[in-house]
C-alpha cells in the first residue's frame, strides 16, 4: 500500500480510530491491532510475502529467547550465527542470486570457459532490506546483552512489521522502538498535531519536489546520448532533489505517522545537501542505515581502534558494503566505493567531524565563506557521485558523464533549483515562516491522494 494512495487515505483514519477508541484500554490488543494492520499494509502489495516477515519474526523471536536462558558462551554464538545466516541468507537470495550468477558466468566466459547457470526470476520483496536488518539488529543487541528479550511475541511481531517505516525505513533498533511498543502509550494532541506537520511536509518533498522533477530526470537519464551536456548537468542536479525529497519524505511520512499512534522514529535525514564535507553528508543522510553499519559492522571489524591503515580498510569495507546493500548492480558498488574515496582524505585530516552543528549563514565573515564554499564543493561531488546510483549500468554513467559540458542551455531548470534551494532554506533558517507553506503543503497531502497515477517511493526497490 503506497503513502500516496487512496487506499492509505482510508486505511489510516480507520486504523488510528480503531486503536485510540476501541483497543486504548488494552495494550495487548492495541499491538495486536497493530500487527493485523501492518500484515494488511504489506499484504496490500503481495499477501505471499508475509510469509518472510512471519518467518523471519518467529526465528529470532526464538534466537532472543534462547539467548536469554542460554549461558554457555559457545552455544549463544550458534544462536546468533543461525540468526545472521537466516536473516542475510534470505536477503541475499531474493536480491543478489542473479547478481552473482550472471556475474560468475561472465567472469568464466572472459576467461574463455562456458559455464551454464541459469537465472531465476525472482521477485524482490518490497521492504526486505529494511525489516531484515531491523530484526537482525535485535538478535545482536540481545547476544551483547545490550536488550533484555521479550516474552511477549505480538509486541516484538509489532516492532518487525510495524506499517510506517516498514518497507523503507527508517530501520529502527529494538532498544528504541520495542520498549514504546511494551508500554502503554497515551493520546497526545501536541504529539498528533506534530504528527500531522510532518505527514504534510513529508507529501509536499515528495509530491511537489521529487514528483515534479521525476519525468525530466527519467527523459534525461533514458535519453542522454541525444541531449546537451548542459541538460545532463540538470538531470544530475535534478536527480539529487528528487532522490531527496522522496526518500526524505517517506521517512517524514512515517515518522509522523508513527507519532499519530504515540511513537517516536528516529530522524532519517537532517538537512545532508547543507554538508560542509563528506563526513558531514554521510551523518546526514539515512541516518539510520549509516549508524546501523557503524553499530553492527564498523565497530565489530575494529573501527578507528586499530591504527590508521586498518580504520581505512574498515571505512571502504562500509562503503562498500552500503553501496551494494542499495542493489545488484555495479552501479551501487562504484557509488559507495566514490564516496569512499572522497571520504578518506577527510578521515585522514581528522576533519571527519569538524561541522557538527548546523550551518547556517547569519553572518558574513570568512569563516562563514569558507563553510558556504564547503557545502557547495560537497553538493556537487555528491550530485557526480549520483549519476553512477541512477544509471542502469556503469558504461551509461561513464557515457553520461563523459557527454557533460559547461554550456548551460536551460534556465528555467536552474531557477528550479534556486526555488527548492530557497524553500529549503527557509525551512531551516527560519523555522517561523513555516506556515506560508503549508497551502503547498496541504495541497500535496490532496493531491497524493486523489491523483490517478500513483508513484512509488524509489527506495521501495531496495
Amino acid at each position: 500500500m503506497l503513502f500516496n494512495s487512496i487506499d492509505f487515505a482510508i486505511f489510516l483514519p480507520v486504523v488510528f480510530i480503531l486503536y485510540w477508541f476501541v483497543t486504548n484500554k488494552n495494550l495487548k490488543l492495541q499491538n495486536f491491532l497493530i500487527v493485523v494492520a501492518s500484515y494488511l499494509f504489506y499484504g496490500w502489495w503481495d499477501w505471499k510475502f508475509l510469509s518472510l516477515i512471519l518467518f523471519s519474526t518467529l526465528v529470532d523471536y526464538s534466537i532472543g529467547r534462547g539467548l536469554l536462558n542460554q549461558k554457555k558462551e559457545s552455544k549463544r554464538k550458534i544462536l546468533l550465527w543461525i540468526s545472521i545466516i537466516v536473516n542475510l541468507g534470505f536477503l541475499g537470495f531474493f536480491k543478489y542470486y542473479n547478481f552473482f550468477i550472471d556475474n560468475f558466468t561472465a567472469a568464466f566466459t572472459f576467461l574463455g570457459m562456458n559455464i551454464k547457470a541459469s537465472s531465476l526470476n525472482i521477485i524482490l520483496p518490497v521492504g526486505i532490506s529494511f525489516y531484515t536488518f531491523q530484526t537482525l539488529s535485535y538478535s545482536i543487541d540481545v547476544y551483547k546483552r545490550k536488550l533484555e528479550p521479550t516474552k511477549d511475541f505480538i509486541a516484538f511481531a509489532a516492532f518487525v512489521s510495524f506499517f510506517p517505516q516498514l518497507v523503507a525505513g527508517p530501520i529502527e533498533r529494538a532498544t528504541n522502538l520495542l520498549p514504546q511498543i511494551l508500554n502503554k502509550r497515551k493520546f497526545d494532541k501536541t504529539e498528533f498535531v506534530d504528527g500531522i506537520r510532518l505527514i504534510i511536509y513529508g507529501f509536499f518533498l515528495k509530491i511537489f519536489i521529487a514528483d515534479t522533477l521525476a519525468p525530466t530526470v527519467n527523459d534525461i537519464f533514458n535519453n542522454y546520448e541525444n541531449v546537451s551536456g548542459g541538460t545532463l548537468i540538470l538531470g544530475a542536479l535534478f536527480f539529487s532533489f528528487q532522490i531527496y525529497g522522496d526518500f526524505g519524505g517517506y521517512s517524514k511520512i512515517a515518522r509522523g505517522t508513527a507519532m499519530l499512534f504515540g511513537f517516536n522514529l528516529m530522524e532519517n535525514f537532517n538537512f545532508p545537501y547543507f554538508s560542509r564535507n563528506i563526513g558531514e553528508f554521510w551523518r546526514r543522510w539515512h541516518i539510520s542505515l549509516n549508524t546501523w553499519f557503524r553499530d553492527y559492522l564498523y565497530i565489530p571489524l575494529g573501527g578507528s581502534r586499530k591504527g590508521k591503515y586498518r580504520s581505512l580498510l574498515n571505512i571502504s569495507i562500509i562503503f562498500l558494503v552500503s553501496g551494494f546493500w542499495h542493489g545488484a548492480n555495479w552501479t551501487f558498488i562504484v557509488w559507495g566505493l566514490l564516496h569512499s574515496l572522497l571520504f578518506i582524505p577527510i578521515f585522514l585530516s581528522d576533519n571527519n567531524r569538524k561541522y557538527l552543528g548546523p550551518f547556517k549563514f547569519d553572518t558574513f565573515n570568512l569563516d562563514k565563506l569558507r563553510q558556504l564554499f564547503g557545502v557547495l564543493s560537497t553538493y556537487v561531488l555528491i550530485s557526480f557521485a549520483w549519476i553512477f546510483f541512477r544509471s542502469d549500468t556503469i558504461g551509461d554513467a561513464f557515457k553520461y558523464i563523459q557527454k557533460i559540458n559547461f554550456t548551460f542551455d536551460n534556465y528555467l531548470g536552474f531557477l528550479w533549483i534556486l526555488l527548492i534551494g530557497v524553500i529549503v532554506d527557509i525551512l531551516i533558517q527560519f523555522p517561523k515562516y513555516n506556515k506560508l507553506l503549508y497551502p503547498l503543503m496541504i495541497g500535496a497531502f490532496i493531491a497524493a491522494a486523489f491523483s490517478s497515477t500513483k508513484s512509488e517511493f524509489i527506495y521501495f526497490q531496495f
